[in-house]
């Protein structure tokens, strides 16, 4: 029997932020692969449509001074227990939340400032 993408998306799916982290780091060794190398690749094979960007990706590049505020609201955000959020928190610059609409992600980009976080919207 053999594993369709359907298993490993329900798998991954239900892994924390931190497991798909390392799990990334994983394939990226053992395939000798970079994430960020593949987005950029994707992207400039879709050719230079003008079409308006529907998904966004929330990066906190610092959790400034009060990372006690920026790690509650981080488990408010994204529901992670307290270790993970303080292991995202200090994992800056990271993703916090990706490919979610533009209301989500201003909205959390103010939940993470108004924090203490330095926020970034890609």
């Amino acid at each position: 029997m053999s594993i369709t993408k359907d298993d490993i998306l329900n798998a991954v799916a239900e892994m924390s932020v931190m497991e798909v982290v390392e799990l990334i780091e994983s394939m990226e060794e053992k395939f000798g692969v970079s994430a960020a190398a593949a987005v950029v690749a994707g992207g400039a094979a879709e050719g230079d449509t003008a079409a308006e960007q529907t998904e966004f990706d929330v990066m906190m590049t610092s959790f400034g001074e009060t990372k006690v505020k920026v790690i509650k609201a981080l488990r408010s955000a994204t529901g992670l227990g307290l270790k993970e959020a303080k292991a995202l928190a200090e994992a800056s610059p990271v993703a916090v939340k990706e490919a979610i609409s533009k209301e989500e992600a201003e909205a959390l980009k103010t939940l993470l400032e108004e924090a203490g976080a330095s926020v970034e919207i890609k």
